[in-house]
């Protein structure tokens, strides 16, 4: 009898954790009360206390790149996302790296935690292929609820942008309905408790993946949450941007002489109307209110984990897939019709059912803050964001300073878990290892370092790159924002991007374009087209896609007024004929 309480009492102990993995979509820097924002997020605050924070952890600057390699472990270029769909040149296309979709050569995470003895869900934004055989539930999730396309209508099953036909919602590699009291947080933690419930009997461990649409165009949330706001946001961008950066550096974050650098595209708050402040606060107030509104959903989800005795053997990782979202819909001519034709933007309902709103460029530099740039661009307010790991093993209240890496999460997990690497055989087939490194010795406060000063990490997108050296980030934004050239900053000392050592350290610099050189060269990344513009580029690829799925009815429009017109001759032929006067010989 002794014996067998033994072994029970070791099985409860050696039992590997459960992992509940969280991405909020365009997350800014300084978003989280955690890492210096004003909006409430009390429950991922709480976790960040009861765990580490990283101050320095990077990613892609696009959704689906980061998420490529989240999954994977492997760099965006060799595991199929080399670049957007929506952003990939047409010289690009179908070429290897480039296929737009997760490829074939490589493993997910979920496929080697199954093989571990883990239940795989799958809850919210997937945007990692459409085709069946790419959809979730035949990549190693279990269960899964899955929204292939970029984003959707928080609200209702409908598409935000016109270059989808429908939202492509997913339930177990299936087409789903959404329920008429659809929610996007709501909806998700809801789901994910039905499935961590519904293997609750067979006490295995667990691995949660959910992808929230927070805070994704379009910006929708209740109207409790965002009247929480209601006239927060009445200064401006400016001084937002500036009390973020002096909230991270009181918490630790950041150094105490990190500065700001300026973007052109900041609008001047002060040239503004009245009535353009009072709007422009507003979408601010219902981006507010979306967060907050996805961290109260995170919330329940912990205190069902609490309910049902697992929240101690859990391990949580938040982060978000890049930075905060510049683009404004409703200024860019091709989109804009649609969707005032579709949505209501009245001040009054913003976040509300059937309405619209985004933030736009100058209120994306504050969400970034203190990073330069934001989403699609390589600058730290495009690729710097939060990391939050807390749960079992896992020193507490902790800052992590050091550099750390979208690819060092799978590693990470697998040791959290105790799942063997594949080392680049999967199930007999050969495949792209994976290259990140585990990051458990610094939640363990064993290290402060995970990646040597003499380890380098490429990055690109769309032509947009950087380098990755110890302190050190050598940087390439392309146009509008961009100069193309490259510009090097000790990102520890300066997150801000303000001082560029590139003729202070000419050699550091040359050794670092030599190794971007050859990662390049290594995995494959292809040169950018000369003249290419992500946002030209985008736009012409959705002008396409809108064109080719509405090419039957402009063909058919086109007969309808070609008949018409050779009808209308025809008939003013006839009467000039009946009208002409009979000569008589």
């Amino acid at each position: 009898m002794a014996l067998l309480c033994l072994f029970i009492a070791f099985e409860t102990v050696a039992k590997p954790p459960n992992i509940v993995l969280i991405v909020g979509d365009d997350v800014g820097y300084s978003d989280l009360g955690a890492y210096g924002g004003e909006i409430n997020t009390p429950n991922l605050d709480a976790l960040a206390a009861a765990g580490t924070r990283f101050a320095n952890f990077h990613v892609t600057a696009s959704c689906s790149p980061t998420r490529a390699m989240l999954m994977t472990g492997v760099d965006n270029h060799l595991s199929g996302l080399g670049n957007m769909a929506i952003t990939m040149p047409f010289e690009h296309q179908g070429k290897p790296g480039y296929e737009g979709v997760l490829n074939d050569q490589v493993v997910t995470i979920a496929e080697m935690l199954k093989d571990n003895g883990y239940h795989t869900y799958q809850i919210g934004k997937w945007h990692l292929g459409n085709a069946p055989e790419k959809r979730p539930y035949n990549r190693g999730f279990d269960r899964t609820i899955a929204l292939g396309d970029t984003g959707a209508d928080n609200w209702q099953q409908r598409s935000y942008l016109p270059t989808y036909d429908k939202a492509h919602w997913y339930a177990d590699g299936e087409a789903h309905t959404l329920p008429d009291d659809f929610y996007s947080s709501k909806y998700f933690v809801d789901k994910a408790i039905e499935f961590i419930d519904s293997n609750q009997a067979d006490h295995k461990p667990f691995f949660a993946y959910i992808g929230f649409q927070a805070v994704h165009i379009p910006l929708q949330a209740p109207k409790a949450f965002v009247e929480k706001y209601h006239g927060r946001y009445a200064s401006g961008w400016e001084p937002l941007r500036q009390k973020r950066l002096e909230q991270a550096i009181q918490l630790g974050l950041i150094p105490s002489s990190t500065q700001l650098s300026s973007l052109s595209s900041t609008d001047d708050w002060a040239a503004l109307s009245e009535e353009e402040k009072a709007y422009s606060a507003r979408r601010m107030a219902v981006y507010a209110g979306m967060l907050d509104a996805m961290d109260f959903h995170i919330g329940r989800l912990v205190a069902h984990l609490k309910t049902i005795g697992e929240y101690e053997n859990t391990v949580f990782i938040f982060l978000s897939d890049n930075g905060p979202e510049p683009s404004d819909p409703l200024q860019i001519i091709s989109i804009s019709p649609w969707v005032k034709f579709n949505y209501s933007v009245d001040i009054e309902e913003l976040g509300a059912k059937g309405t619209y709103t985004a933030i736009g460029p100058s209120w994306a530099s504050a969400a970034a803050s203190p990073g330069n740039f934001y989403k699609f661009y390589a600058g730290e307010g495009g690729v710097r964001v939060p990391l939050i790991v807390t749960g079992p093993g896992i020193i507490e209240n902790n800052i992590a300073k050091s550099f750390a890496h979208i690819k060092d999460i799978v590693p990470t997990i697998l040791q959290l878990s105790g799942t063997p690497d594949h080392q680049g055989n999967f199930h007999g087939k050969t495949v792209m290892p994976i290259t990140g490194a585990s990051l458990y010795p610094v939640l363990q406060g064993k290290k402060s370092v995970t990646h040597g000063k003499e380890k380098y990490i490429g990055y690109e997108l769309a032509g947009n790159a950087a380098l990755y050296k110890g302190d050190y980030k050598l940087v390439k934004n392309l146009p509008p924002l961009g100069d193309g050239e490259w510009h090097l900053y000790n990102i520890t000392a300066d997150p801000g991007e303000h001082q560029d050592l590139r003729d202070v350290f000419p050699m550091l610099t040359e050794q670092m374009i030599a190794h971007y050189n050859r990662y390049a060269e290594a995995h494959g990344v292809l040169e950018m087209p000369e003249g290419y513009n992500y946002i030209k580029q985008a736009t012409f690829y959705s002008a396409k896609l809108i064109l080719l799925r509405n090419l039957p009815y402009i063909i058919g429009g086109l007969m309808i007024v070609l008949v018409g017109y050779t009808y209308l001759r025809r008939r003013a032929k006839r009467r000039n004929s009946s009208a002409t006067p009979m000569i008589k010989g």
